[in-house]
């Protein structure tokens, strides 16, 4: 038998959904993130972001590192926001229910496309 993906342990995009809602309501609150998504359609992003944390968790969305580096390339984005983007959603995925071990590889996976998303010329 296959083994199962997170996407699929913790309940598929449904699941996802609403982990990314509480996020963001996190993260709309950070002085230091929120205002990344000042001019933002909030609704195309949860939505891009469902599918990017489905990816995380081995789910059927995917985004090519050219996209995330091109989605990215405009934001000022500095590792401490990476930082501060990966304590939010450890602590959104513990408030879900996720299991530590799967935690932890989640913010693997997303670890692995921190030089997409950071601004590299501004590496702190």
């Amino acid at each position: 038998m296959p083994s199962q993906t997170l996407f699929e342990k913790y309940g598929g995009f449904s699941s996802v959904s609403k982990v990314v809602m509480a996020f963001y309501d996190t993260l709309l609150d950070s002085d230091d993130i929120g205002p990344f998504f000042d001019e933002v359609d909030m609704s195309k992003m949860v939505d891009h972001q469902t599918k990017f944390v489905a990816m995380l968790l081995g789910g059927p969305a995917s985004y090519t590192d050219h996209q995330l580096r091109q989605l990215h390339s405009h934001l000022d984005i500095r590792d401490a926001h990476f930082d501060e983007l990966k304590v939010v959603l450890s602590g959104t995925l513990q408030d879900h229910g996720f299991d530590p071990e799967d935690i932890e590889a989640v913010l693997a996976e997303f670890e692995s496309r921190r030089t997409l998303i950071v601004d590299d010329a501004h590496v702190d």
